[in-house]
C-alpha cells in the first residue's frame, strides 16, 4: 500500500471532516490528445510515466487507470492543509489547522504545500479510480464532492431554474481553476475514498 500527499482548500477540509466529501477530481496532466487513424475512430493518447505513450480508443478508458498518479484502490492519501506551530504548545498538541481554527486571520500560517507528513490529521483510503470528462459528473457524484446546492452558471439567468449539487460543483471548479475551466471539459481523475481522521502513519502502521 502506497501513501501519497494531496492538497485541499479549507472549505474542502471542513467538508472532509463533516463527512460531506468522499470524492475528488483532479485534472489529468498532460491532457490526452486525439490521433486519427485511417478507418477507425479517433484514439486518445495518455502519457505513461517511464514508458512510451499509451494510446487507446475512447471506450477503452479502463486501460489507462494504472497510470493514475494518485494511486490505486487500497492506496492512501495524506491530506496537506494550511497549518502552523503553536506559539504555546500544550501537552496534547504542538500545532493547529487554519480550516478549523478560530484564529483564521493569523499571519503565521504555513502554506499547505509545506506541511510535513507527521503533521497531517486526515487520511484518505482510495476505494475506486475512474478517468472521465469533467462534465460527466452526476448529481450524486457532485454531492459526494462536497459541493453545495447552487444554480448552474447558465441557469443563473433562467427563470424557474433550480439549484443542484452539480451547479455548486461547477461554480466550485471555476473558483479554483478560473473562468471557462468548466467549459473546457478536461479529462479528470475521479477518486472515491474513505475518510479517516488520523495521521497516515497511524492508519498504515
Amino acid at each position: 500500500m502506497t501513501a501519497r500527499p494531496i492538497l485541499f482548500s479549507a472549505p474542502m477540509i471542513r467538508a472532509l471532516l463533516d463527512g460531506r466529501k468522499t470524492q475528488t477530481r483532479r485534472i489529468v496532466k498532460p491532457q490526452p490528445e486525439k490521433r486519427h487513424v485511417c478507418g477507425v475512430d479517433p484514439m486518445l493518447g495518455f502519457k505513461k510515466r517511464g514508458s512510451r505513450d499509451l494510446w487507446l480508443y475512447p471506450n477503452a478508458k479502463q486501460e489507462v487507470l494504472a497510470t493514475c498518479p494518485y494511486g490505486q484502490p487500497g492506496d492512501t492519501l495524506w491530506v496537506r492543509e494550511t497549518w502552523r506551530e503553536l506559539e504555546y504548545p500544550t501537552m496534547s498538541t504542538t500545532h493547529e489547522y487554519r480550516a478549523t481554527s478560530r484564529d483564521s486571520e493569523n499571519h503565521k500560517w504555513r502554506p499547505s504545500i509545506y506541511m510535513p507528513r507527521w503533521v497531517s490529521r486526515i487520511t484518505l483510503v482510495i476505494s475506486s479510480v475512474r478517468v472521465q470528462r469533467l462534465q460527466e459528473i452526476s448529481e450524486a457524484d457532485a454531492r459526494a464532492e462536497g459541493a453545495p446546492l447552487e444554480l448552474r452558471l447558465l441557469d443563473s439567468v433562467r427563470l424557474g431554474a433550480t439549484a443542484s449539487h452539480t451547479g455548486g460543483f461547477e461554480r466550485l471548479w471555476e473558483s479554483i481553476y478560473g473562468p471557462d475551466s468548466w467549459d473546457a471539459n478536461p479529462w479528470v481523475w475521479a477518486l472515491t475514498f474513505e475518510v479517516i481522521r488520523k495521521n497516515v502513519d497511524k492508519v498504515t502502521a
